[in-house]
Formats: structure tokens, C-alpha cells, sequence
């Protein structure tokens, strides 16, 4: 069946039988949110809360707010698979973010902001500080921000100038003394300077100033000679989703540095302002950057909330959470000594869990020792996205001085993370390894590396297949799986999926895998219907998954189906969901939890019964339009006996009645149940098994 093909269905399906995918993103900011405002949690980490809450609802609208207006502007008419026009989405979307922002700033300022000072950590205003403050902060301002400091004027010489998306600014009213005429200006907050300046000394305790504070208060500096009427803080959100026309006669690269710069750009598509802006101010701004009265929030307190990250790296380790070091998988070591991953891999497979699990002990290392073992031959390697300083690409890049032939796929296309895979990609290709963009039309997000290695006059392949990045900054708060297998199996796939993505294979069948876009919906399906034609011989069927998100319809469509055939369905769904489950006659079997906490829940697990012979698969893809159709994903069947019990563990403890999560209810609400903290049980077995 192709990938556009509908599945046929056995009865007719109800309309409404699907949720919007951007209010379900929506209610999963607000389970972010609800962490924020749990007073069970650390201080400090209830401010991490905000900041994640905060830059979570920039990209959304970054990217999803101005695709639906990119639409809307086109004049598309196309309804959502709820049956909701652009204009009815847009609406909704705007009611629920004010409602939102106006939990996440009476949280702050109501609550997080008084125990931050009965901790002795103060924000305050200019008002605010005694006469030695005073001075200190004037000096801080003549010497560290004035001098970077622009005021742009707006009249019939200088015209409205451009606001960049995500900054904070400063509209100002001024007053000519001899003529009474009143000018706009504005006034760029810096961001090259601490937002939060430091009123005194930080240590265990601190009092800020907000930036915008201190160049609010020192205006008259900035327009000498002229009568500082008013000053209004607000911030635009700009379009920022790059969108590279790819053509085979024009190199990619530059394609898509040529995107990268328009996207500072972008049309606006959201306006932030303070609940005192002026209603003349704003009608300018809305005016001069051709926004509406809808695209406005209303922000009480603080704009820009995702600067509380500056907060988190006070030194008040009793306001934060029980730092943890990682774990060295127990088959990856013998003591503290550390083995031989290739050794380890010809005994067995080997899960890991991560952050649970060390990444720098187990995927880091295999890279690195690959890198450093003459008996290698060639290391291929996908890379979607990575840290700044990151140990994985050092290995690659020795891994080609010493001569061996390295191969890697760089994800240019990864959204926010272009310019840094660009520069990943131009280093790579100086130390001689073989770079290469994917497949045209089509991102790269599979988590894959292929290692080739002579043994006894033999090749041997060794391989990783993950749901996370090749990241180790990310792989200590995200939680992701991954294999490390020698599979002779898994090898020739892997071989034959390189070989796809950097030559002109066409390959869409595999041993061991399912393979986006040609494979992994086609298979799924299949798979989901087989569950259903067990339970409808009487046998038993079940389905679970684990995944960030639920949005394709042909799936949903594939799970109610079997759901009425009498399969019982669990998942565990961190973000966007579109299914209803607890419907009567459509959804009665399937159960929806969510789990957000201290790492971000983001490893893909499906899992069929089978009738008894179960399987197991883990990978890149979430069950979206883009993963499905747009991009190269992979999912592994998991074939050790060890990891797909340990895989039943995970996933048997998540859905406990008692575990703290989210319940999904078929009226598209979620309901908080639970105590029990599923993360920091793992992490309690981890130190169990280390202790053992």
C-alpha cells in the first residue's frame, strides 16, 4: 500500500474522531506548566519549568502559529482533520496561549518570585535600590550597555525600523521642549548583556535588576535634549521555519545558507506586550509591521520568561533536584575497568537507556574506540543533530586522519540547528571524511552508525540504532533507547541504507528494519491489523507504544479498527496526541498516558503480541505526517531476549496505576493521576544495580 492510500476500513468511522494537533500541543505546554506551579518540586526547578514552558511556546509559534498563517495568507481553505478551519484554529490557538501566558506569569509573580526571595534571590526595579546601589548599577551602564545601545527614531526621514524576532524592546515617546511635537523611537534590549543584571554580589544569595529596568532609567541619556514621555517594553516572534527549494542543479549548502539568512526576516506573527502598553503604541506597532489586534498577548509581570534559565545556574544545589551521574551499562564494564565494546557486542546485544544509562560510556565509546582501533576499517554515521563541542564529531575527524574511510550523513536541514550542522559539516569534510546532505526532498532523522571492522581476515560489522541524537549534552535530560548489536542482519541493513542515502540506491526492503518514508507506515499497519485479526479469532492481541506524538490518520484509523476488534491498546504519549481513546464503540480498549518530568520522555517503542511470538521495535519516528512521508526514519526490531524484557519492564512500570502522569480522555481533556514518580524509580534501580 503507498503512503497516500487510505485504510480501508470495515465500518464507517465517526468525523469527530479526531483531536487538533496544535491545541494538544497546547495542553502538553500546560502539563509543562502544571510542573512549574507543583510546589512538591525544588524551587529552582520550578523555575526551569517556566523557561522550558516559555521557549516551548516560541517555536510553537515560530513554526507552527506561521505555517498556519503562511496558509492563511495564501487564501487555502483546507480544514484540520477536526474539521477546523485556519481562521477557527488560529482563534483557539490565540485564546489558549493568552489563557496560558496568564497562568505562567501569575505563577511567577505570585508564587515562584515570593519564595525566590524568602530564599534571598530578588528581582526588584530602579525604584527600588538605596543611593550606593544606585551609583554602582549607573557605572555598570555608562561603561557595559550604553555604548551598545541604538535609538532608532521613526519619522519621514527615518523610517519604522526592523525588530528582529525574540528580542525584547523598548518603545519610547518623546517630546520636542520648543515644539511640544511628540516622535516613536525604539530601543533595542541588548542581548549580548546579561537580561538579569546583578544588583550586588551573587552567591547563595542574589538581587537582579531587569535589563530593560536599567535602560528604562537612564532614557534621557539616549534622547539628550528631549522630554522622555512614556517607554513601553514589547517582543515579536517572527516566522523563523526555513523552507529550502531543492533543486539537483544547485548545491544545498548554499541553498540553505541563503534561507538562513532571510529567515531573520520572517513576517511577525505574534506581538508581546506588557498589560500597561499604551493603546496608541500599540496601534503603531500593529501598524508599521502589518500585525492585527489577534496577533497581540498580553503579558502581565516579565516578557520573555525563558531568560529564568540564567536563574538555574545559581549555585543552590538544596533548590535543585539530586544530581545523578549516569550509569556505565553493566555489560560495558567490569568494575571500573572499562571492555571492549566490540568484544561485548560479539556476546550479545546490549539496550541502552539513557540518561539512565551513560552516553559516554556506551554509544560515545564505540565511536571513539571504532575511531582509535587500526582494525577498523570504516565508520558511517548519521548526524542530525549535536552539541557544540562534540566528542563524537572529534572521533569522526580523527577516526579519517588515521585513515580510515568515514562517511557521514549531516543533517543540514535540522530546524535551529542549521548553522551549527554547517560548520559540523565543513570541519568533517577538511579532516577528510565523506559528507553527505541525505536524500533530496527528504531530512535525514534516523539515529544510525555503522562501524566495519577485519577480524581474523574477516568483516565484521558492528552497528547503533537509537531514538536520540548523537548528542551528550542532550542524552543526560532527554530520555532515549538504543541498541548496540553485531547482528550480521542488522549490519547488511544498515549497509544497504547507506548505501541509499549516499549513492542512487533505491532500496525500500530490509531484514531487520522499517524504513520512512516507503516503510514504516505501511508496516506498522500491517502490523496493527494482524493484532486485530488475532483478537477477532478469539485470540489475545495487544498493542503499545511509546512515542512523542500521534498525529497520522491512517494509523488512528488502523488502532480504532483494531480497538473494536477487542485489541487492548496502551500508549504512552508525551506531546500531541489526535486520537480519542475511552470511546464507546470506536475507542473503548485504548488508554492514552503522558509522562512529563525531570527528562524529556522522547524514545519510540511499538510493541505487538503477536499471538504470543511478541515484537519489539525501537527508532527515530513519531507517528506524524513529516516523520512518515518527509523524512528518513528507521525503526529496529528488537530480537535479544534481555532487551525486550527490559523493554516489557519499562513500559509495565510506566503504566501502573499509581505512577504520576497524564490521562488523555476521549472529550480531548487531560486528567492528573498518580503519585508515584516513574522517573526517579529508575533512577533509584540504576544506583540499585550499580550498588549490587
Amino acid at each position: 500500500m503507498s503512503s497516500t492510500e487510505s485504510v480501508p476500513r470495515t465500518r464507517q468511522l465517526p468525523a469527530d474522531r479526531f483531536l487538533n494537533r496544535e491545541l494538544s500541543w497546547l495542553d502538553f505546554n500546560a502539563r509543562v506548566l502544571e510542573l512549574a506551579e507543583d510546589e512538591s518540586l525544588p524551587l529552582l526547578e520550578r523555575v526551569k519549568f517556566l523557561a522550558i514552558f516559555a521557549s516551548n511556546l516560541d517555536e510553537f509559534y515560530m513554526v507552527r502559529v506561521a505555517g498556519l498563517k503562511r496558509r492563511q495568507s495564501m487564501g487555502l481553505t483546507v480544514r484540520s482533520p477536526d474539521g477546523l478551519t485556519i481562521r477557527e484554529q488560529l482563534e483557539l490557538i490565540r485564546k489558549r496561549t493568552q489563557e496560558l501566558v496568564q497562568r505562567q506569569a501569575n505563577t511567577f509573580l505570585k508564587d515562584i518570585a515570593p519564595r525566590l526571595e524568602a530564599e534571598g534571590i530578588r528581582f526588584v526595579h530602579w525604584e527600588d535600590l538605596d543611593e550606593a546601589e544606585t551609583r554602582r548599577l549607573r557605572e555598570y551602564f555608562r561603561d557595559q550597555v550604553f555604548p551598545v545601545l541604538t535609538p532608532l527614531a521613526v519619522d519621514p526621514a527615518h523610517p519604522f525600523p526592523y525588530i528582529s524576532g525574540l528580542s525584547l524592546n523598548l518603545a519610547v515617546i518623546v517630546r520636542d521642549p520648543e515644539t511640544g511635537v511628540s516622535h516613536f523611537a525604539r530601543v533595542k534590549v541588548p542581548n549580548n548583556v546579561p537580561r538579569f543584571v546583578p544588583v550586588g554580589p551573587v552567591d547563595s544569595t542574589a538581587t537582579f535588576l531587569p535589563l530593560e529596568d536599567l535602560i528604562a532609567a537612564h532614557l534621557p541619556q539616549l534622547f539628550p535634549g528631549l522630554e522622555v514621555v512614556s517607554h513601553h517594553l514589547f517582543r515579536v516572534t517572527r516566522n523563523a521555519d526555513v523552507e529550502v527549494e531543492e533543486d539537483r542543479d544547485e548545491d544545498l549548502l548554499q541553498a540553505l545558507e541563503r534561507e538562513l539568512a532571510r529567515r531573520r526576516f520572517g513576517p511577525a506573527v505574534r506581538l508581546e506586550v506588557t498589560e500597561t502598553m499604551d493603546p496608541q503604541v500599540l496601534e503603531v506597532l500593529l501598524s508599521e509591521m502589518e500585525m492585527r489586534p489577534e496577533d497581540v498577548l498580553q503579558v502581565p509581570g516579565l516578557l520573555d520568561l525563558s531568560s529564568l534559565w540564567a536563574l538555574y545556574d545559581l549555585d543552590r544545589p538544596e533548590l535543585k533536584d539530586e544530581p545523578f551521574v549516569p550509569a556505565t551499562h553493566p555489560r560495558l564494564s567490569e568494575g571500573e575497568t572499562p571492555k571492549s565494546v566490540f568484544a561485548t557486542l560479539r556476546e550479545g546485544d546490549v539496550l541502552v537507556h539513557h540518561p539512565y544509562h551513560s552516553f559516554a560510556t556506551s554509544v560515545q565509546r564505540f565511536i571513539e574506540q571504532a575511531a582509535a582501533d587500526p582494525n577498523v576499517l570504516a565508520i558511517k554515521q548519521t548526524l542530525y543533530r549535536t552539541s557544540g563541542d562534540s566528542p563524537i564529531v572529534t572521533a569522526l575527524i580523527e577516526a579519517a586522519e588515521a585513515g580510515k574511510q568515514v562517511v557521514v550523513l549531516v543533517e543540514i536541514k535540522a530546524r535551529f540547528d542549521e548553522e551549527a550542522n554547517i560548520t559540523w559539516a565543513r570541519s568533517l569534510e577538511r579532516a577528510g571524511c565523506h559528507v553527505v546532505y541525505g536524500l533530496i526532498g527528504l531530512k535525514t532523522h534516523c539515529k544510525t552508525a555503522l562501524v566495519v571492522r577485519r577480524e581474523h581476515g574477516v568483516l565484521r560489522r558492528y552497528c547503533h540504532i537509537g531514538t536520540g541524537n548523537y548528542n551528550p549534552k542532550t542524552a543526560r535530560i532527554y530520555e532515549d533507547l538504543g541498541i548496540l548489536t553485531a547482528d550480521p542482519r542488522v549490519g547488511a541493513d544498515l549497509t544497504d541504507l547507506f548505501n541509499t542515502l549516499t549513492g542512487y540506491s533505491r532500496q525500500t526492503n530490509y531484514r531487520m528494519l522499517m524504513v520512512a518514508p516507503h516503510g514504516i507506515r505501511t508496516g506498522l499497519i500491517e502490523k496493527i491489523r494482524r493484532e486485530a485479526r488475532n483478537a477477532s479469532e478469539g485470540k489475545p492481541a495487544s498493542i503499545r507504544f511509546k512515542v512523542n506524538s500521534l498525529v497520522d490518520e491512517r494509523i488512528i484509523d488502523a488502532l480504532y479498527e483494531a480497538s473494536s476488534a477487542g485489541v487492548t491498546i496502551e500508549l504512552l504519549i508525551r506531546g500531541i496526541c489526535a486520537l480519542r481513546p475511552g470511546v464507546p464503540g470506536l475507542s473503548e480498549n485504548i488508554r492514552v498516558r503522558s509522562i512529563v518530568g525531570r527528562f524529556l520522555e522522547h524514545s519510540r517503542a511499538m510493541n505487538f503480541f503477536n499471538a504470543g511470538e511478541p515484537e519489539w521495535w525501537i527508532g527515530s519516528a513519531d507517528l506524524m505526517h513529516r516523520n512518515l512521508d518527509r523524512r528518513v526514519e528507521v525503526l529496529l526490531r528488537v530480537c535479544d531476549e534481555t532487551a525486550r524484557r527490559e523493554l516489557d519492564d519499562m513500559f509495565d512500570r510506566a503504566m501502573e496505576p499509581d505512577i504520576r502522569c497524564w490521562e488523555l480522555q476521549g472529550d480531548g481533556s487531560w486528567i492528573h493521576v498518580g503519585e508515584r514518580d516513574y522517573q526517579a524509580e529508575l533512577l533509584q534501580q540504576v544506583v540499585g544495580e550499580l550498588a549490587a
